[in-house]
Formats: structure tokens, sequence, C-alpha cells
């Protein structure tokens, strides 16, 4: 089914259609604490909100799915304006219904998103969150839907696009995934979220030359991605091609320019 164009300019999947197996709920559902905000979110609010949350976390990450949700549930209570609880607190009821098969828990898995979209319009990993949802229960328009109108709504930001190409990809349609990481890269030719996806991209698509060359300038940009270090070292095995110097031993954007655009594609980054 076609639905209506709109700013990305894709067709969406049939509404029956399924996400293939490896598009995991594991790999897209991050406890938010990268640099002080986790994907759970360790919080960025209050200081009792923010132990509170990191506690939740901890507990998350043990399997201790009730007691992490009390957690976030007081870090809530702490500051009900922070929108990294309520993501939070999606993300565990989320886990929860998928490993108990609880229709109960995923509903209050998706309540809890929008409330977090509530607070931060923005928040990359909630739209992330709710999307995978979405397409899980079969409701894959929804979700293209979700990521369509955050990109309507904040044009500038390059996050939709690349949400939108890891969903594309995610349903099989890889040369729209990588159109819309060029046109995130067009925009913003440094940005190594792009970059390592569309080096992900190429490299499924039999192009290692090409996907090498994306990786390299994602890790010059951002030398702290060890997936993409390790998909460099492979490749570089693979075509027989020594690493110039430079950080992690890749060289300069100059050096190993060779277009590509990335997508949050891929077996997203893991807790942060």
């Amino acid at each position: 089914m076609v639905h209506q164009r709109g700013e990305f300019d894709v067709s969406f999947p049939p509404a029956n259609a399924r996400l293939p197996s490896r598009f995991s709920h594991r790999d897209h559902l991050f406890l938010v604490v990268l640099g002080g905000c986790l994907g759970l979110v360790a919080g960025c609010g209050g200081f009792a909100s923010r132990g509170q949350n990191s506690q939740g976390v901890r507990l998350f990450e043990q399997a201790r799915y009730q007691e992490a949700i009390q957690r976030f549930q007081q870090s809530m209570d702490s500051d009900p304006k922070n929108p990294d609880g309520y993501y939070n607190l999606a993300a565990t009821y989320h886990r929860l219904g998928t490993i108990n098969r609880s229709q109960a828990d995923l509903t209050r898995a998706e309540q809890y998103y929008h409330l977090c979209l509530d607070r931060a319009a923005n928040h990359r990993d909630c739209y992330r969150g709710l999307a995978v949802l979405l397409a899980e229960q079969d409701r894959s328009e929804e979700a293209f839907r979700l990521i369509e109108g955050w990109a309507t709504q904040s044009p500038g930001l390059p996050e939709p696009k690349i949400e939108m190409a890891r969903l594309l990809e995610e349903f099989g349609d890889a040369e729209s995934a990588k159109q819309q990481l060029t046109d995130v890269l067009a925009i913003d030719d440094k940005n190594p979220t792009a970059l390592a996806a569309l080096g992900r991209l190429r490299e499924q698509t039999g192009d290692p030359a090409q996907a090498l060359a994306a990786y390299q300038r994602a890790l010059w940009y951002d030398r702290f991605q060890p997936e993409v270090a390790a998909r460099v070292a492979s490749l570089q095995a693979t075509l027989g091609t020594s690493a110039p110097a430079g950080a992690n031993g890749v060289g300069s954007p100059a050096a190993t320019s060779g277009g590509g655009t990335r997508t949050v594609i891929g077996n997203s980054p893991t807790l942060r």
C-alpha cells in the first residue's frame, strides 16, 4: 500500500507487513545513559531523579524489571518534567510485554512513550522505541507516519531521516534507506551516525570499498564506536588494505572520503 506522500516521499509497507526477525526489540531499547543520559536514560533531571533513574537502569540490566519500574516511577515523581523517566518506564514495560506476551504491558509502554514525547518533542530514543513497538504489533503504517510526522515537525534535524532510514532498511528497502542517509549527509557531511549507517548499508549490498570509506569517515568524526572500528578492521583485512595514520588508525576525511550516509540503523547502540 502506498501512503499519501509527505516530506520523506516514501512508500509504506502493507499494513500487515511484519518485521523480519532480526529487527529485535533488544537492539532498539536503550536505557538512556550516554555521557550522562541513558538509552534506558540515566537521567538529565534533578539529583534525586538522576540517582533513581541510574538505579533503575542497573536493575533493568539485571532483568529485575519490577524493581526497575519502581525506581523509574520514583524518578518521575521526583522530576515530573524529565522525559527520561517516562522513556525508561516505557522501555521497561516494552521489554516485559515482549517477554511475557502481555498486551497490557505493551499498552502501558505505548502510553509512556507518548508521555515522554509530550515532554521532549525530539527524544530520539523514544521515537525509536515507539516505532519498534508499533511495527512489532503489525502497525507498520503508524510506525512510518510517526517518524514522518517527526520530520515534518523538526525539518532541520538529521535524526528523523536517520530513523526513517532504519525503518526502511528493516523493511527491506535499502535503496530508499540510502537516500535518506544521503539527504542527511548533504546537510551535515560530518554526521558519524549517518556515515556509519551508510557504511552498513553499503556493506550489506555488496560494496565493501565504499562501506570501508564511510566507516572510516564515521570513526574520524567519532572514534568512540567500537562496532564501527571492528568493521573497519574486518574490511581492511578482507580488502587487503592498511589503515592510514590518524585517530584509531583512520585517515582524514579527505583521504577516506567516499560518500555515504548513515542511518541510525543497524544493531543500534547498546545501553548508553
